[in-house]
């Protein structure tokens, strides 16, 4: 089988928008980023040393941040996952606060909008350890308050996914799903 691997990009300009093949690359590296370029290559129709330059031109241009290891959560020891909203009086992200990064329980910290300032993803090991980094966060200056909402079951938890959704339904397609689907 011959493959056309005249595509190739040498760089990807800051800006540039990735293609349907950097985004097919990509889909194949998030299920699983162990693959050889030469099952990539098979995977998305392109020549091993192809996809090694494109996914050499991905990772110099920061689209692929970094390749890590997914772990189990109950494996390593923390098997209880908590969305933590922390509410501060003023501005609120103070390095005192989002120096709780250091502890490896803190898995995300998210400045967002709405009713709370910041929130956070954390796995503990148990709901006293829970309790200890929620001490921890209230003894920061300008903590007024936390949510906790500890979670009992996870239906979907993955990276960033590259591929976009080609339609999108209405509210109209949705009440034509559900009044079909309510007939006897």
């Amino acid at each position: 089988m011959r493959i056309n691997t005249d595509d190739v990009q040498p760089k990807l300009a800051a800006g540039q928008p990735l293609d349907a093949m950097d985004r097919k690359i990509l889909c194949a590296l998030v299920e699983d980023a162990t693959q050889s370029y030469a099952e990539l290559g098979h995977k998305v129709g392109l020549s091993a040393p192809a996809v090694h330059e494109r996914v050499k031109r991905l990772k110099r241009s920061g689209i692929i941040r970094k390749v890590a290891a997914i772990i189990d959560a109950e494996a390593a020891g923390k098997g209880l996952l908590a969305f933590v909203h922390v509410d501060t009086t003023g501005w609120g992200k103070t390095p005192q606060l989002l120096a709780i990064s250091e502890h490896p329980e803190v898995e995300e910290i998210h400045s967002v909008a709405g009713d709370t300032c910041i929130m956070l993803k954390v796995r503990a090991r148990d709901t006293h350890a829970l309790e200890g980094l929620l001490a921890r966060i209230y003894a920061a200056p300008g903590v007024v308050a936390t949510r906790s909402y500890v979670v009992l079951s996870t239906y979907l938890e993955r990276p960033p996914q590259p591929a976009h959704t080609a339609t999108w339904s209405t509210v109209d397609d949705w009440r034509e799903a559900a009044a079909v689907s309510s007939r006897p």
